[in-house]
């Protein structure tokens, strides 16, 4: 999928350049240029964007976005714009729309990148707090506020905690994000025997809540064991299916910090490096997480779920909070 969508982005900025090139000149007294060139930065600018996602960051690629429109701004506020003055001639579609979309794209990057990004729910892996579908809001700055693409916090805030849902660049492959909670810090041992979860030789405060079904992709109903975990005064729910093993060993990974990490056919037990933290999914029996990627390094962290904000298909999810 991944694929054939870089190639959509491909045509649509190929297709874009031609609508530029052959769209024709502004008439003059005219506000706006040819609808043909208009449709061409449209498309040019949509299919830059998936072009070089597929090959950097999001983040990454927004900020090449505003130095390249950024640079023609100020080179034309500060120097073209007096010389266009004094020829009596009109700035071109190029730098005319690279104006225009300067402020918007800045406005855009400087959201996400210190106060809030949006992240869409792709899977069931942290029912049933989270379903699918369900679009929330990420806070950027809760754990500090961090430079641009680089990640690394610059002014730190509040520590992460345990218990506590994130968003973070996924180990593997750092271009995907992932959502999961947190159950293990810096220098914590997390154990996961025969379904039972364990911080530091503690185990964590869990009582059975009932039970919980939900349709898989609209193929299959999913019964699960609901239970009501406690971590730090927070409480949230989780899931299990009884008969399911609590790691699938034959998909873990050989991952940094293997070592720090033991399996057998009653769980895991795993000590965190420093720097970085253990992620499990709520829906313990269907989440990829870390017992079969391991740790999740401070800097490819992104922020802190904390609220609904929409879901098409259930709008009474609207304004929920994340707990």
């Amino acid at each position: 999928m991944g694929g054939n969508l870089f190639w959509v982005g491909v045509a649509a900025a190929v297709i874009g350049l031609v609508l530029i090139m052959l769209g024709g000149k502004k008439q003059p007294g005219a506000k706006d240029y040819p609808a043909s060139i208009q449709w061409g930065y449209l498309a040019l600018v949509i299919g830059g964007f998936v072009v070089l996602s597929d090959l950097m960051s999001f983040t990454a690629v927004m900020l090449l976005f505003v130095v390249i429109t950024g640079v023609v701004w100020a080179l034309d506020k500060f120097m073209l714009a007096r010389k266009r003055a004094a020829e009596g001639r009109e700035a071109g579609h190029f730098v005319d729309y690279s104006r225009g979309f300067f402020p918007v794209i800045l406005v855009v990057f400087l959201l996400r990148s210190f106060l809030v990004e949006p992240f869409q729910i792709p899977s069931s892996s942290m029912r049933p707090g989270l379903v699918v579908g369900d679009f929330i809001l990420v806070n950027k700055f809760t754990y500090g506020i961090r430079v641009p693409v680089l990640n690394s916090v610059v002014v730190p805030m509040d520590p992460v905690k345990r218990g506590d849902v994130v968003v973070f660049n996924f180990p593997p492959n750092p271009k995907v994000n992932y959502i999961k909670r947190v159950v293990g810090l810096a220098g914590d041992t997390v154990e996961y025997h025969n379904k039972r979860l364990t911080v530091n030789g503690k185990p964590v405060q869990t009582v059975e809540d009932g039970t919980y079904d939900y349709l898989e992709r609209g193929l299959a109903m999913i019964h699960n064991k609901q239970f009501l975990e406690t971590v730090n005064g927070k409480s949230y729910k989780t899931l299990d299916i009884p008969e399911f093993p609590p790691v699938a060993l034959g998909q873990v990974q050989d991952f940094p910090y293997r070592d720090n990490c033991s399996y057998d056919d009653s769980g895991f037990t795993c000590k965190v490096p420093a720097g970085h933290y253990f992620m499990m999914g709520d829906n313990r029996d269907n989440s990829l997480d870390g017992r079969y990627w391991g740790f999740v390094d401070d800097s490819l962290m992104v922020g802190k779920a904390f609220l609904i904000w929409m879901n098409f298909s259930d709008f009474s999810r609207i304004g929920t909070r994340i707990h």
